[in-house]
């Protein structure tokens, strides 16, 4: 070989290198051109560098105006027929001739209202007990409530407070000992409050093992996890949940082994809700169906990387079909052949049949998982109370993230556990409709 020759093939080699590197580079510079966000993929918020551009948004307009609708059901604030206070205002004097109105009956003319707050007031209670000497000679001591453990003590209004504001409002220590002090005049230490916590995360155990049960036996059940910190590691609270009953634990591990210890019979009658994470999808359950959200934020993100490869649109515009039609499904309908239904099958089984060139990457990736899901995309459609997303699960563990939020981390796994179970009772309380405050109170009480 000449050494012309060998200059050719030298430079032939260089050039097969740099359009290798010109692909690889031109691939990565598309993920800054078309960054993932909250509105384009499951990236939480708070990870934007930009807020989304409104047209981003899952949500479809309804063309209805802002503000409440027609039908829907006004909260006024209305006049009370037994008032606890009458004050009345009669005239004494004649505003004309001056002469007195002792002697004249009066009539009522108008009344109005005013709905305030009386002043906080402690209340101390002193519990006495006695003994008295038979004449028989023994001595008989009459007995205490079982709840006085000390010789002074908080009473259970005040521990259901201090219970509501920490896990309902998400009140760090240092805020709701001065909330406490300030509008009801309690002195309540930071380590007052934790051991308060902790007594009522220990009486709500009963409670909190039910809503465990119960949740093992529902027909549909959501779940999901999220990352927290807790003395500065990393956990990962986990939720299951329906519209009856919410569960919530705190972990140190993301893996199927939370799963396998919290529920190690899975759920064989139950179908799972949540998304593609590979240790909700090992779980053992009756039918899984995937998080339709999920895939439709991976689908636009798909559809801005690549604006001239169609098939991102057109799968996504079969799920947003999905959505429409199980908006109008009937129950019956659910267990009855449809051909509207069959005709969705089918459009999306001839988009997983498509091959996808190997420079749409991601699109191939998401093929690629949905062909290996294809049994839990479409389950909603023939189940009437499975939901097409994972937003109530989503919901469950925001309170957490809202929490971890405004007080920084949990300080330990132990108050972490505190707060999830006592979240866990309110958020069961507020699906069934029963009143927070006294049902904490029963707790505190118990």
């Amino acid at each position: 070989m000449d050494s012309k020759d060998k200059q050719i093939q030298e430079l032939t080699e260089l050039v097969t290198k740099l359009l290798i590197r010109i692909d690889s580079l031109e691939s990565e510079l598309a993920h800054y051109r078309t960054p993932k966000n909250s509105g384009n993929s499951s990236i939480p918020p708070s990870k934007d560098e930009n807020r989304p551009k409104k047209s981003q948004s899952l949500r479809k307009a309804s063309g209805k105006k802002s503000g409440g609708q027609q039908g829907h059901k006004g909260h006024t604030l209305k006049m009370s027929s037994n008032p606890d206070c009458i004050i009345t205002y009669i005239p004494e004097f004649c505003n004309g001739c001056g002469n007195s109105l002792e002697h004249s009956l009066p009539t009522l003319k108008t009344s109005r209202q005013e709905v305030d707050i009386p002043i906080p007031k402690t209340i101390t209670t002193e519990h006495q007990n006695y003994q008295k000497t038979c004449q028989c000679g023994h001595t008989t001591t009459s007995g205490l409530p079982q709840h006085l453990k000390a010789s002074i003590q908080y009473g259970s209004s005040v521990e259901a407070m201090v219970g509501y504001l920490h896990t309902r409002q998400y009140l760090p220590y240092q805020r709701l000992s001065e909330t406490l002090a300030t509008c009801f005049g309690i002195k309540v230490s930071q380590g007052s409050i934790d051991n308060i916590i902790e007594r009522l995360s220990v009486k709500a155990q009963g409670f909190y093992q039910r809503i465990h049960q119960q949740i093992g036996q529902e027909s549909v059940v959501g779940s999901d996890e999220t990352g927290v910190k807790v003395n500065g590691k990393k956990n990962w609270i986990w939720t299951w949940q329906n519209n009856k009953y919410t569960y919530i634990t705190v972990s140190p591990s993301r893996g199927f082994t939370v799963i396998d210890t919290t529920f190690p019979q899975g759920f064989p009658n139950t179908t799972l809700c949540h998304d593609a994470w590979r240790a909700q999808i090992k779980c053992k359950a009756k039918a899984h169906q995937l998080c339709i959200a999920h895939l439709l934020r991976d689908l636009y993100y798909l559809e801005e990387r690549y604006p001239y490869h169609k098939w991102a649109t057109q799968c996504k515009q079969v799920f947003l079909d999905s959505l429409d039609f199980k908006r109008e499904l009937l129950p019956q309908q659910c267990v009855e052949e449809n051909t509207a239904r069959s005709a969705l099958e089918e459009r999306l089984d001839r988009l997983l049949d498509q091959n996808i060139d190997k420079e749409h990457k991601e699109v191939e990736t998401l093929l690629k998982r949905l062909r290996k899901y294809r049994d839990h995309l479409l389950v909603f459609l023939y189940e009437y109370d499975v939901p097409p997303d994972n937003n109530g699960s989503e919901r469950a563990i925001r309170n957490v993230k809202v929490k971890a939020k405004i007080s920084g981390q949990f300080r330990s796994l132990r108050g972490a556990q505190n707060f999830v179970t006592l979240r866990s009772v309110i958020d069961t309380l507020i699906k069934q409709s029963i009143e927070i405050l006294p049902s904490i109170q029963a707790i505190a009480v118990s």
